[in-house]
């Protein structure tokens, strides 16, 4: 059968126009493989670039490295001199740091030992002499506080002592105005203290005199004596010079027992 070359081409055209719609639905092999070498080329770029700055900062970092330590070999030279030549300087700090903490540890003792002086100077005032007691008001009313800096109880402490130390030494006489418990109270007399063991007080207008010493409870006591007033008078005028120096009989006491003198 004779057919037109026209009729041919168009019956070979269209099994081929047929399927061409489904070739538009989906990707072709061609397509697929197009678009996998797109991915890769810029996965391989990325990849590319990512080592480049890795290699730049690897470099950097490496140089970086180095320096830091060059540096510190650099520092631990100069550690090592100047341990060596601080080496002197240390040991005498060390030695300073343990005399500091000896130091502290006697200034701590010291202070315990003045606080036990200052409370048993307390204790031991009421025995004083009165006058020596009156005259120390200001050191034993600040021994007494309890917040005093170490500097301040030892200067009050030593001024208690050596008040003490002095007036055990003397002899002294001067009026006071005193109290010897009797029933007239604190009155104008002339007294005379002998150290700190014992004294005498003299009313001339009365004609009275009392013997003065710690009592035994601690406390400073004056007792009468009779017949020693005129000794008494006779015994001050001697410590003015009003009176030729002689010998005069006057009570003591021993073990707080009481000596007696003659009568006059």
């Amino acid at each position: 059968m004779n057919v037109s070359p026209g009729i041919f081409w168009l019956c070979a055209l269209l099994p081929i126009a047929v399927p061409a719609g489904g070739i538009a639905a989906e990707a072709t092999p061609l397509e697929t493989v197009e678009k996998s070498a797109g991915d890769w080329l810029k996965v391989r770029a990325e990849t590319s670039r990512l080592e480049t700055e890795w290699n730049t900062q690897h470099e950097l970092l490496g140089s970086m490295a180095h320096a830091l330590t060059e540096r510190a070999q650099t520092l631990e030279l100069k550690l090592n001199y100047l341990r060596a030549k601080t080496a002197k300087d240390r040991e005498e700090l060390a030695n300073l740091e343990a005399a500091n903490q000896t130091a502290a540890a006697r200034l701590q003792s010291i202070e315990g030992q003045l606080k036990a002086t200052g409370t048993q100077l307390i204790r031991l005032r009421p025995s004083l002499p009165p006058r020596l007691s009156s005259a120390l008001e200001l050191p034993y009313k600040s021994l007494a506080q309890p917040g005093i800096a170490l500097g301040d109880r030892l200067q009050f402490t030593m001024t208690v002592l050596n008040r003490s130390l002095q007036f055990n030494r003397t002899i002294v006489c001067e009026n006071e105005a005193l109290d010897v418990g009797d029933s007239e109270g604190a009155r104008q007399l002339e007294v005379i203290y002998w150290g700190l063991g014992h004294g005498y007080a003299l009313d001339h207008a009365r004609g009275k005199a009392w013997f003065g010493t710690p009592g035994a409870k601690g406390e400073w006591q004056w007792e009468e004596v009779t017949n020693a007033s005129s000794r008494l008078a006779k015994l001050i005028g001697i410590y003015y010079g009003k009176e030729e120096p002689e010998f005069v009989e006057m009570p003591g006491r021993l073990k707080n027992q009481a000596i007696a003198t003659p009568n006059e």
